[in-house]
């Protein structure tokens, strides 16, 4: 049809070769079927197809249903120059030939609108044009037959290359918008790397295989000043007192005493201040807010707290417990994580939250995907969450 289109009349002069039916499996998902015309003019099975030129179909369907009048009895066809990988929707009036509309479907030569309907003399001209930018003949004549010149044969693993090449590109699109590709960059608080994080990140990763993420822990300082520079998407961190550049949601943790499986803390339903005058007592940093808070408790007990060994993190707490050295209030978040590694715990009154900043940047607008994941990690925090309801 190419040779003959500054001849006009292409159109008409297009031969059928078979028949291709759409087979909608989901709302996002279609293959198609192709069947041809053998040597002796019977039908038969070319084979399934999938890719751009599939979805295509379906949109194209979906704008002439939308752009064309109901009273015009169109018959619908598939246009095909396989040549110059052009696919179009015919859609054609028995009647009245001047009814026909041309639909071309993407991935298309940028002279051709996509989704858009044209007049079969504004496609035949987009097509003569397109002729004439080749300084070389694109068919020979054999048998009557018309084959594409050895001049496109050369061409054609390169537009091959090129229709892959936009096919993942248009695969990777969908990925995005269906938030199963992407990547999120986290810094976190050094304990959360080892203990709930991955977790949450391995539940997160299925059935995303596009995905890829980046974890950095690091001390809260560090996290406050990667959320400013807009280094990170997204940040665990705790004694968060605010920044006009940093967006917030705070989260308050319970917390709970730890001890040594078979201590005698285990008969205890919950445990406070003078529960603990005479244990070793492992803690968090004296600079911390939490220090500051558990200090706090046990003076209005008028309980000393017997210091025994300060680290900076839960996890660390957690672990010094377990070898037997001492007992420690931590987050239940943690204590979680250690009871299979022969750690106890009871509720610690009075109430003492541990305070859980998750942070962004606010001037950096987090892709759909950071955005997923961030609500996914805030629904794992809710079971350790005071007055967070499911």
């Amino acid at each position: 049809m190419l040779a003959r289109a500054n001849a006009g009349n292409a159109i008409k002069k297009a031969r059928h070769t078979g028949w291709r039916l759409v087979v909608d499996r989901d709302e996002d998902d279609a293959v198609s079927l192709e069947i041809g015309i053998d040597q002796d003019d019977n039908p038969a099975f070319n084979g399934i197809n999938m890719g751009p030129y599939v979805a295509a179909t379906k949109l194209a369907l979906s704008s002439a249903a939308k752009t064309i009048p109901e009273q015009h009895d169109l018959l619908v066809r598939m246009l095909r120059l396989p040549q110059i990988y052009v696919y179009a929707l015919w859609l054609h009036d028995e009647a009245n030939a001047n009814n026909d509309v041309i639909i071309p479907m993407a991935p298309a030569p940028a002279e051709l609108p996509s989704g858009q309907t044209m007049t079969v003399a504004a496609f035949e001209d987009v097509i003569a044009d397109l002729a004439k930018e080749f300084d070389f003949p694109l068919f020979d004549k054999r048998d009557g037959q018309l084959v594409p010149s050895q001049e496109v044969r050369l061409l054609v693993p390169d537009i091959k290359r090129v229709l892959e090449l936009m096919r993942q590109i248009s695969d990777l699109s969908q990925d995005i918008t269906n938030r199963k590709a992407g990547h999120i960059r986290i810094a976190c608080l050094p304990g959360f790397a080892t203990s709930h994080l991955p977790q949450v990140v391995a539940e997160f990763l299925k059935g995303r295989p596009g995905v890829s993420l980046t974890i950095e822990p690091d001390r809260p300082e560090r996290i406050l000043e990667w959320m400013i520079g807009e280094q990170y998407d997204f940040g665990i961190t705790d004694g968060f007192i605010g920044h006009p550049a940093v967006d917030r949601h705070y989260l308050e943790i319970r917390t709970v005493c730890v001890f040594p499986k078979g201590h005698a803390l285990e008969a205890k339903t919950q445990i406070g201040p003078a529960d603990l005058e005479n244990e070793n007592i492992i803690h968090t940093r004296r600079d911390s807010d939490f220090f500051l808070k558990l200090s706090r408790c046990f003076q209005d007990a008028q309980i000393p707290m017997n210091s025994h060994i300060e680290v900076r993190q839960f996890t660390a707490a957690c672990e010094l417990v377990c070898t037997g050295v001492g007992v420690s209030v931590v987050s239940e978040l943690d204590a979680v994580k250690y009871q299979k590694l022969g750690l106890g715990f009871r509720p610690f009154t009075p109430s003492l939250p541990h305070g859980l900043s998750l942070v962004r940047p606010i001037l950096k607008k987090p892709s759909l995907v950071t955005l997923e994941f961030m609500e996914h990690f805030r629904d794992s925090l809710i079971p350790f969450s005071i007055n967070q309801a499911p």
